[in-house]
């Protein structure tokens, strides 16, 4: 898939090392530390199973540079009784902000999606990310009524 000079892929093994830096970059943008040891092993994970475990879709400029990333995970809804990709992570480096690449990478989550049999994408960003925000506005995404919560797993 291209966009706007971009060429859009699900990432393989051969994308590992220039996934890192961006996903150094949107753990940076949530100041969260995970190790880039743990962040490799989820990206070889979803490279091994996609059919379990979700995908990753790398953003390349023409320069052949990678530029964005996004991963989908897939779950299942009671709700819907249907297969739910999940888009846990969006990022589009600085440099290519503005250029329509988040959105090309929301609509290739949104193919990987259709090709898995899921019926719905979602996904989930910070309060105060405005710029994320006014891009799923535009792309016609719908703000859910749902509070979100965690509870830490002891290891």
């Amino acid at each position: 898939m291209t966009a706007g000079g971009h060429a859009i892929a699900v990432a393989g093994a051969e994308d590992r090392g220039d996934l890192l830096p961006l996903m150094r970059a949107y753990c940076d943008f949530y100041e969260v530390d995970p190790s880039d040891a743990a962040l490799v092993e989820m990206s070889r994970a979803l490279i091994a199973d996609p059919a379990r475990e979700g995908v990753q879709v790398i953003a390349r400029d023409e320069a052949g540079a990678a530029v964005g990333f996004a991963t989908v995970f897939w779950l299942w809804s009671t709700l819907s009784a249907s297969r739910v990709g999940l888009m846990n992570d969006l990022y589009v480096a600085p440099g290519a902000r503005g250029s329509g690449l988040a959105d090309a990478l929301i609509e290739a989550c949104r193919d990987r999606c259709a090709e898995h049999g899921a019926t719905t994408l979602t996904w989930q960003t910070a309060k105060d990310n405005h710029r994320a925000q006014a891009v799923y506005d535009r792309i016609g995404g719908e703000r859910s009524e749902w509070v979100d919560y965690a509870l830490e797993v002891a290891r």
